[in-house]
């Protein structure tokens, strides 16, 4: 997918870029695959805000994933690639050769007509849902499962994937985007390929109003507040923020403090950390 700049009729539309959609073959999603999706302005049950910065923005469908892919032995037809307000990747809708239709990730190379499969005796194609245990090393793959039967959970935002480095005994190996090795069941399923739309994070936003579009609201600085407001508050014109490291309004460290628990079960799992650390 490609990246499509405007003539600058205004100041705002000089620095804006957008996708050119060239990906997208299909414009209406599938009516019985969406569902309504409520907006609640980071609010919860009591009306408090436990989210700060959402609200307002477009209205959006929720269009239903299949990340389980568990239909298998049965081949189905790509229908068309869509795009998905709510989330980076686009989307493609398949049929079942029994009429089942169902979305799933769009890897890139995937168009209209392909053939994709589910199950242990799919070919290693673009598209295809394999356990790991059959999957060659060296493959790269995408929408990955961290328990058996749960869905992906691993590698599902646009231009992103893992390669499989290594298979032994129960575990597979994997490097994910971020750098770390990781171990996962070899019995958990992964599609192949690369997710599609890897242009997404050359987007320029361009204005205020369209991230107001995406029910973001805007992000004020703590250093302009008053000191009864956030802890980087106060002082005569552009102070430091008087402490020893960045704080939420809450008085809790931010900006780069560690909150991984030391003692979590998975640490295990984890060969080498995204930093090059090995977990001890």
């Amino acid at each position: 997918m490609g990246i499509k700049t405007y003539n600058p009729y205004t100041p705002s539309r000089r620095n804006m870029t957008g996708s050119d959609f060239s990906e997208i073959t299909k414009k209406t999603p599938e009516k019985s695959l969406c569902v309504s999706k409520k907006k609640h302005a980071g609010r919860n049950n009591q009306g408090k805000i436990t989210v700060r910065h959402q609200g307002g923005g477009n209205r959006q469908k929720y269009r239903i994933i299949d990340f389980k892919r568990n239909k298998d032995g049965i081949a189905a037809k790509v229908i068309g690639i869509e795009y998905d307000p709510n989330r980076s990747a686009n989307i493609a809708l398949i049929c079942y050769e029994d009429g089942q239709k169902a979305y799933i990730l769009a890897p890139e190379g995937l168009t209209d007509g392909m053939k994709v499969m589910n199950g242990p005796e799919a070919e290693i194609r673009v598209g295809n849902c394999l356990p790991l245990s059959e999957i060659p090393v060296g493959t790269m793959v995408h929408n990955i499962e961290l328990h058996p039967g749960k869905g992906g959970q691993l590698v599902r935002s646009a231009g992103n994937s893992a390669q499989l480095m290594a298979k032994e005994g129960r575990y597979a190996t994997l490097r994910l985007p971020s750098g770390e090795m990781r171990m996962v069941p070899i019995v958990c399923r992964a599609s192949i390929g690369v997710v599609g739309n890897g242009d997404h994070n050359l987007i320029k936003i361009g204005k205020a109003g369209r991230k107001r579009h995406m029910g973001i609201r805007p992000t004020v600085r703590g250093s302009v507040m008053n000191p009864n407001d956030h802890p980087h508050g106060g002082g005569e014109g552009k102070t430091g923020i008087g402490r020893p490291g960045p704080c939420t309004p809450w008085g809790k460290p931010a900006l780069g403090l560690k909150t991984r628990k030391s003692k979590k079960a998975s640490n295990k799992l984890i060969v080498r950390r995204r930093d090059g650390r090995a977990i001890k």
